[in-house]
């Protein structure tokens, strides 16, 4: 990889991307191979983690290398110590750092000064891990990602952002269903359609989660409510209440559709146990295939691949 840094899917080239699927289905193959050997990876959280806390711990130990947890209290970016400052020092003790955290700013300022790489685990903004590891997953379900019809339906946050620049650099059609006031921010709009200029790629911004499901090859959905948003959660429930991915919505689809979701999922609300549990669920699969992405991730970053 020619970048230093993963903090945007925009920011990567369809190469890059290619190259760190590459890897990836290579890695997942095989036996754990040392490429990280005595390499040390800082793991930075302001929001609370399952999935990537674990699947960047075992990746960099399967790689060889070792992880250095950083809870909330134990940095507290920009107020205990400046952005710079703690950039600075853990740039002279470890490899890389990944950073999970509310403020999408904080990882640009962070990267700004670090010497060291820095990959984005999560921000208010994107998630740039969870979207490549969605679009690897759909390559191993589909193949052909140039054929494929994807829906997502439900929040326009940074899942659906990510997703969305990712769709736009593979070539992959995407509709997105969200109520009225909760669509993509128009930012992230205009990037990704400029990037899928080049590779003709249809994005499709509705409100009505029928129309998005109808003939999908790719179902996907995630929380109303994401983590900073509690106070909306009874507002974010009305509003929501028609995009439920259920049996229904799902029997709109292609027979063989795959449904998605990022997980932690509120079953009852966005999806439903009937659906995430289903024999057209790709879930855990999915959230297998964190551990496997971001060890490319991390071998290409943090060994210079």
């Amino acid at each position: 990889m020619t970048t230093k840094d993963l903090i945007s899917i925009h920011d990567l080239s369809i190469e890059e991307i290619n190259e760190i699927f590459a890897l990836a289905a290579s890695l997942k193959a095989s036996d754990h191979k040392p490429l990280l050997a005595g390499k040390s990876l800082a793991m930075v959280f302001e929001k609370p983690s399952t999935r990537t806390r674990v699947s960047f711990e075992v990746g960099m130990y399967q790689l060889g290398g070792n992880t250095v947890h950083l809870s909330p209290n134990a940095v507290q970016l920009g107020q205990r110590e400046s952005i710079a400052d703690v950039a600075g020092t853990l740039s002279r003790y470890v490899d890389g750092v990944m950073l999970r955290t509310y403020r999408h700013d904080d990882i640009v300022e962070f990267a700004k000064y670090a010497s060291v790489p820095v990959i984005n685990g999560l921000s208010d903004l994107l998630h740039p891990c969870q979207a490549l590891t969605d679009i690897f997953t759909v390559k191993e379900k589909k193949n052909d990602l140039k054929q494929v019809k994807f829906a997502y339906i439900g929040d326009g946050n940074n899942v659906c952002h990510s997703l969305m620049l990712a769709a736009a650099k593979v070539g992959m059609n995407l509709t997105i269903a969200t109520p009225r006031r909760y669509e993509p921010k128009a930012m992230i709009v205009k990037q990704a359609l400029d990037d899928g200029k080049a590779s003709g790629v249809e994005i499709d911004i509705l409100n009505d989660p029928v129309i998005a499901a109808k003939d999908a090859d790719v179902i996907y959905t995630d929380v109303w409510a994401s983590m900073g948003q509690e106070t909306e959660t009874k507002a974010r429930k009305a509003a929501f209440a028609n995009f439920q991915v259920n049996s229904q919505l799902v029997g709109l689809a292609k027979k063989d559709v795959i449904v998605m979701h990022c997980l932690p999922a509120h079953r009852g609300l966005e999806i439903t146990g009937e659906v995430i549990d289903g024999s057209n669920s790709v879930v855990f699969d999915q959230a297998e295939n964190r551990l496997h992405v971001q060890k490319a991730i991390l071998a290409l970053l943090l060994g210079g691949k």
